[in-house]
């Protein structure tokens, strides 16, 4: 290929006279850019039907090319003019340029990843015209984000752990655009961590009714999808949730966010009292154990309840679900004492609809919810912390439900 262009090349490199005429919009890189992806196809043919282009060999060979198709395909150095060759038998699929391929380079990830910091389409359209020079369209925009459907599907279903030591459950409100309407809608989220501490988000689900049909759907779900076993489950007071955990994985224990009930307690006690409040309130979640922590919580209701009963019923009316945490030594309850873990994920997802007042259908906001998930499990990399310690406890006080694990 060299050698056939070479004269060439001599020639036009004497008509540039500026860097201008070398690499701006219409220069000598790009001229050169096109004659090589026209080479390339050329090649690409040669292999596909046998011999070169003239040679006799390919006299009664049964296919023989057939001409050339112009085509505009958009680079990193602009709307590039190439001749694609066509064979008679049309049965050539070339690999450089493929068949109704506009784009080259990683024009689609661009389009990708600005679609997943909540660029909408037709920002995305200016964006990459001026980077990419000249018009393009809202339909290619819209069919590059159109494949992300299929790949935010296909992650939905892939295949998860046999055993995860921790999996958190909550819940984040979202608009979009139903029927005209703005509305918040929720996306549950399930976010485990596995045997090697890594997180893992398993799942988002959008605007289903919450309740116990609700989520036994979920827990079912990840079940067929392989998980056969959640040592304990952190959740924040879904309703049904923990019946449905408890369905489907019988030995799962179930925690409730610590740090949601102090929250909401808070809430319903004057400012100038909440400091007193929480002195009493914190003896109860640091509590060495089960025991005291219900002495002191009888103590708070005694003190506090009938002033506030808001901020101390839901810690006696949920002490089933609030005890599990004091039978785990320090490294296991930092884990799960809070749902920090999946609200970190919430934060990324509010983030990446924060540019928009709405999403137009529960499809768009399915495919923003995979683009920015796939983002942020980009960055867990790492064992979450304290990891080392709490799965050492979690191997000696769950040694055959974590045995067929490597890591152990």
């Amino acid at each position: 290929m060299l050698n056939e262009c070479k004269f060439d090349l001599d020639a036009e490199l004497k008509k540039c006279k500026t860097p201008e005429d070398l690499t701006g919009k219409n220069g000598l890189i790009k001229k050169l850019f096109g004659k090589m992806l026209e080479e390339m196809l050329a090649q690409e043919m040669n292999d596909h039907l046998g011999y070169r282009k003239h040679d006799p060999k390919g006299y009664l060979s049964g296919n023989s090319r057939n001409g050339i198709t112009s085509k505009k395909v958009k680079s990193s150095l602009g709307d590039v003019d190439i001749s694609v060759p066509r064979d008679r038998n049309g049965t050539f699929e070339p690999l450089v340029v493929k068949k109704r391929q506009r784009c080259l380079g990683d024009l689609g990830e661009m389009t990708t990843s600005l679609y997943a910091k909540g660029m909408s389409t037709r920002d995305i359209e200016i964006h990459i015209s001026e980077i990419y020079g000249g018009e393009v369209s809202h339909t290619l925009v819209s069919n590059m984000t159109a494949k992300i459907t299929a790949l935010a599907q296909e992650w939905q279903k892939r295949p998860l752990e046999s055993t995860y030591p921790v999996v958190f459950f909550d819940a984040v409100h979202l608009p979009v655009r139903d029927n005209g309407r703005v509305q918040k809608k929720a996306v549950y989220s399930c976010v485990g961590i596995t045997p090697d501490g890594r997180k893992e988000i398993l799942g988002l689900w959008i605007g289903e009714n919450e309740g116990a049909k609700f989520w036994l759907g979920v827990c079912t779900e990840l079940n067929n999808r392989g998980v056969q076993d959640i040592l304990i489950s952190c959740i924040d007071g879904l309703k049904g949730l923990p019946e449905a955990i408890k369905e489907i994985f019988p030995k799962t224990e179930v925690q409730l966010c610590v740090i949601h009930l102090i929250r909401n307690s808070l809430k319903s006690i004057p400012q100038k009292r909440k400091k007193e409040f929480m002195k009493d309130l914190k003896k109860v979640y640091h509590a060495p154990s089960e025991n005291s922590a219900k002495s002191f919580l009888l103590t708070l209701q005694e003190k506090w309840g009938q002033r506030y009963p808001l901020a101390v019923d839901p810690w006696i009316r949920n002490w089933e679900n609030i005890k599990t945490f004091y039978q785990f030594p320090e490294p296991i309850r930092r884990l799960i004492y809070t749902t920090n873990t999946v609200e970190s994920l919430h934060s990324v997802l509010r983030k990446a609809t924060k540019n928009k007042r709405s999403l137009p259908s529960d499809e768009a906001l399915q495919k923003l919810l995979f683009l920015a998930a796939r983002d942020i499990s980009k960055k867990w990399t790492l064992p979450a912390k304290g990891w080392k310690d709490a799965i050492s406890h979690f191997a000696i006080l769950y040694p055959k439900r974590l045995r067929n694990n490597e890591e152990f």
